[in-house]
């Protein structure tokens, strides 16, 4: 039997409400990015720049970049512990199943810093 041990939230219901939740932020995200470029005809890299190195557009990109980590964990989580399972893999499920969530938790906390970092860096 799988445990809650390794979920964002321990529980099923808070899990889909982040992930509805992300998934919100990430698309309110998108059409910011679509608005900027069809109101922008002529984009440089001065105009990018100020664009994403204005204070509240660091915020919302951070906050988007959050939200995909967010939102990957719980599918990446999903996914492990629907198909790493003993009926599948037998004794190995679970050792094979621990080295799949430390990969994916190291990936996204990898792009999660990056993004982070790389927002910071566009203001200073």
């Amino acid at each position: 039997m799988v445990t809650q041990a390794t979920s964002l939230s321990r529980s099923g219901l808070s899990d889909f409400l982040i992930q509805r939740l992300s998934a919100v932020v990430l698309t309110l995200y998108a059409l910011c990015l679509l608005g900027f470029f069809l109101v922008n005809h002529s984009i440089d890299h001065g105009s990018l720049t100020a664009f994403f190195g204005a204070p509240s557009m660091q915020a919302f990109s951070i906050l988007a970049v959050l939200s995909t980590a967010a939102h990957g964990w719980i599918g990446l989580w999903t996914v492990g512990t629907d198909y790493l399972r003993p009926h599948y893999f037998g004794a190995w499920a679970s050792a094979l199943r621990m080295v799949y969530q430390a990969v994916c938790g190291l990936v996204l906390f990898v792009y999660a810093w990056w993004g982070i970092r790389l927002f910071w860096l566009v203001g200073s």
